[in-house]
């Protein structure tokens, strides 16, 4: 399998990077601190094209490859994986469901917006008793006349108190489950509170309300009863998402280390000269490339067009247990400053935490991997 990138992807990564360190990275620690959505910093990467990668250029996209998507926001990721959050769900869970499943019209009326940043968009799939089994939602859609009127609750919805589009699911009849474009100015969208969480600060995770939300039917996505197969396909892609932020996180903190290992002087002589530390970070390299291609042999599987759900799922448990391992070492290796919020390593640790449990947790990408190769 070839991993060799190719020009145009080496300038997307290159264009990522640059905007990164000079745009996210010097503000990271100010918006974790007083938990800032990056409201500035998005808008600045809509002009470069960066919230339309998944989208067709007729309807103001970059319409990039899945190597070049994932190198992007594995960069953005390593500056400020709060960001990299963000920009993965608008792309991966929102412009690509509507790009690969909405009708033209809809296309029309969205995409563009989504692409230069005038709308931002979410995910609303989870609620209190379902997440990693979508069957539990509880939130309604009845039919009345040329209306659906959605009741519910959604939580754990990551960007929600900003975002303006949602890609929503819903029982319908059967308890089947159907898929809708909602917008915060349909009646009956109420803002739920925002949860206090230990990382990813500068992006929210918030509950949204229906109440008698009414959504025309030229807003239902997919076909009625379509949501679980749109929802499944919205979690694979952002499982790739998923390991490409953790990817960037653990590469960053590597870096880190490394260069403090250098700095660092114990018993007359840098600490990187100790045989402890020296295997420590052998160990975090090999992670690092080892996760690297299993998120390329994924992304690669996607851009081909055959089913990559094993390999998502794979890609995002290796790399999101990877990422803690590195980031844990990374935070040992600067001892007692890994600790103080001073050291960027210390919000990497707290940020890294989640992606184990986003996009569904270990245990269920164990059991997705299983049922994929026994066929259960």
């Amino acid at each position: 399998m070839d991993f060799s990138y190719t020009k145009e992807q080496l300038l997307i990564q290159k264009s990522a990077r640059e905007f990164a360190k000079k745009e996210l990275l010097p503000k990271a620690m100010e918006r974790d601190e007083n938990s800032i959505y990056p409201k500035e910093s998005l808008k600045l990467m809509a002009d470069l094209g960066f919230l339309g990668m998944v989208v067709s250029e007729e309807y103001g996209g970059m319409e990039v490859d899945t190597v070049s998507y994932v190198l992007a926001l594995s960069e953005i990721a390593s500056a400020c994986a709060s960001t990299a959050l963000i920009t993965s769900i608008h792309n991966s869970q929102v412009c690509e469901l509507i790009s690969r499943y909405g009708t033209k019209e809809q296309k029309q009326k969205y995409l563009n917006k989504l692409a230069t940043g005038e709308y931002i968009g979410s995910f609303a799939l989870s609620e209190e008793g379902a997440g990693s089994d979508i069957h539990a939602i509880s939130t309604t859609a009845k039919k009345r006349g040329d209306y659906y009127i959605l009741n519910g609750k959604k939580r754990w919805i990551a960007g929600g108190a900003n975002s303006y589009v949602f890609i929503v699911f819903a029982k319908t009849k059967g308890n089947n489950i159907t898929a809708f474009i909602v917008t915060r100015d349909m009646e009956g969208f109420l803002q739920g509170e925002s949860a206090d969480k230990m990382g990813l600060r500068a992006c929210d995770i918030t509950e949204i309300i229906f109440d008698n939300l009414k959504v025309p039917q030229q807003n239902l996505l997919g076909q009625e009863n379509q949501g679980e197969k749109i929802a499944l396909s919205a979690m694979d892609f952002g499982r790739i998402g998923n390991g490409a932020i953790s990817y960037g996180i653990a590469l960053a903190a590597f870096e880190l280390a490394v260069k403090y290992s250098k700095q660092r002087v114990q018993f007359n002589r840098p600490i990187c000269k100790n045989q402890g530390i020296r295997w420590m970070i052998s160990d975090m390299a090999v992670d690092i490339e080892a996760g690297k291609f299993l998120l390329l042999s994924a992304a690669l599987k996607k851009d081909r067009g055959e089913n990559y759900s094993k390999e998502a799922s794979i890609a995002k448990l290796y790399l999101s247990e990877m990422a803690n391992r590195v980031v844990d070492t990374a935070l040992q290796i600067h001892g007692g400053y890994g600790y103080i919020k001073e050291y960027p390593v210390e919000r990497m640790y707290r940020d890294v935490r989640a992606f184990t449990i986003l996009q569904g947790t270990s245990k269920i990408q164990k059991n997705i991997i299983a049922d994929k190769i026994i066929g259960d």
